[in-house]
C-alpha cells in the first residue's frame, strides 16, 4: 500500500470519495448522492477483500461490483484488494462509459453489465474458486447433489470457454443464468448476483460449497453418489420461501 493511500485513510473511509463526487453530480441529474455511494464503495471493497480472505481469488483474480440507481460500481483491474482506498472508486453506467474514477475498470466488466441490464441484480461477485473451477472442466452442469441446488434457481449451468473480458463470454454466462442466480464458467469460475452484495457474496460460497461437496462424494472408488429429483428441488424451492425471519 502506497503512503499516499495511507494518509487517504487517516482522514476516514468516505471523505476522499465524497469530496470527489460532488463536482460530478452537480452535472449529473438524478445521480445517486455521494454518501450512498460511498457507503457501496466500502461494501463493495470489504466483499472483495473477503474472497480473498476465503480463499475463493488468488491476488487481484475476480472481481465485484454493486449497482447504485443507473451507476455501477466496480472493482479496477489489477489492483490488489488491501491496496483499495475511497479515492480509487470506479463507476460506470450501464452502457460502460465512465462516471466516476481514473482507474481502469475490470476487464470482466462486460459480464457485470449483462447482468445489470437483464436482471434486477444488485450486486455481482465473480470469482476463481478452486472447486468450481474445477467443476468447470468437468460437465456442462452441477448435479443437484445437495438441496441447496434450489437456492441457486435449480441445477448450475456451465457457460461454454471464451476468452476472459469478451462479449462472447458475457453472452455464453447470460445463458447460463438464465432462470439461475449463478453459473460456472468453464475454465475460469464462478458468477453469482443477488439483491445485495452479501446475498451474491453468500451464493458464491454456497455455489463452491456445493462443488467442493460433488468433487468430494465422486472421489469415491465405485460409487456414484445420490442425487435429488426435480420433483424433490420444486418441493424445496416452496419451502425456502418461508425460511428466515419474517419481517
Amino acid at each position: 500500500m502506497t503512503e499516499q493511500r495511507q494518509e487517504q485513510r487517516q482522514d476516514g473511509p468516505q471523505d476522499g470519495l465524497q469530496d470527489g463526487l460532488q463536482d460530478e453530480r452537480r452535472d449529473t441529474p438524478g445521480a445517486p448522492a455521494p454518501e450512498a455511494l460511498a457507503r457501496a464503495w466500502d461494501a463493495l471493497v470489504a466483499t472483495a477483500r473477503r474472497t480473498v480472505a476465503d480463499g475463493l481469488v488468488v491476488g487481484t483474480s475476480g472481481n465485484v461490483s454493486v449497482r447504485v440507481g443507473d451507476t455501477v460500481l466496480v472493482t479496477p483491474s489489477g489492483v490488489a484488494y488491501d491496496d483499495l482506498g475511497p479515492d480509487d472508486a470506479v463507476g460506470v453506467d450501464l452502457d460502460g462509459r465512465r462516471l466516476l474514477g481514473e482507474l481502469t475498470p475490470t476487464s470482466e466488466l462486460p459480464m457485470h453489465l449483462e447482468i445489470y441490464r437483464a436482471t434486477t441484480a444488485g450486486a455481482v461477485v465473480h470469482t476463481h474458486a478452486v472447486h468450481a473451477t474445477a467443476v468447470s472442466t468437468l460437465v456442462p452442469e452441477l448435479p443437484p447433489v445437495h438441496y441447496m441446488t434450489s437456492a441457486l434457481g435449480g441445477p448450475v449451468r456451465v457457460a461454454p470457454y471464451a476468452l476472459y473480458g469478451t462479449g462472447e463470454l458475457a453472452a455464453h454466462m447470460l445463458r447460463a443464468l438464465r432462470d439461475r442466480t449463478a453459473c460456472l464458467l468453464q475454465n475460469h469460475g464462478t458468477v453469482a448476483y443477488g439483491d445485495t452484495l452479501t446475498q451474491a457474496y453468500d451464493r458464491t460460497a454456497q455455489l463452491e460449497w456445493m462443488c467442493r461437496l460433488w468433487l468430494t462424494a465422486v472421489s469415491v472408488p465405485g460409487r456414484a453418489p445420490m442425487l435429488l429429483s426435480p420433483d424433490q428441488l420444486d418441493e424445496v424451492t416452496e419451502k425456502l420461501k418461508g425460511y428466515g425471519q419474517r419481517k
